[in-house]
């Protein structure tokens, strides 16, 4: 049997991370958590739906990241894909977050 989601992977180097947030969509916001970040993309979790279609523009509203502009690209299992939008300083502020505050995660429970 062959899955298929349609997901279209990153082809930038992901970091692993555990930043919690928000996502917003329209006048929806969710709490979320940043899985892990690329520059040009993250995979966030999120607690409750949202009902967002692949290609809705989002925020992300994180402390430690200030304001990110997005595009959903895939959706599965309460996972967003997120890809940044190319006209913000998106790049810039994931560039100043793995600069100053990233510290690497590292498993909580061994297999």
């Amino acid at each position: 049997m062959q899955r298929n989601l349609n997901i279209i992977a990153r082809k930038a180097e992901r970091r692993s991370c555990r930043v919690f947030g928000k996502v917003r969509y329209l006048t929806k916001e969710v709490d979320a958590r940043i899985l892990d970040m690329s520059v040009t993309g993250v995979a966030v979790e999120i607690r409750s739906p949202i009902h967002a279609a692949a290609g809705s523009r989002v925020q992300i509203i994180a402390e430690d990241l200030g304001t990110l502009h997005g595009i959903i690209r895939w959706s599965h299992n309460g996972r967003l894909g997120i890809q940044f939008d190319p006209n913000s300083n998106a790049r810039a502020q994931v560039a100043s977050y793995f600069r100053f505050f990233h510290k690497e995660v590292k498993p909580v429970l061994s297999r």
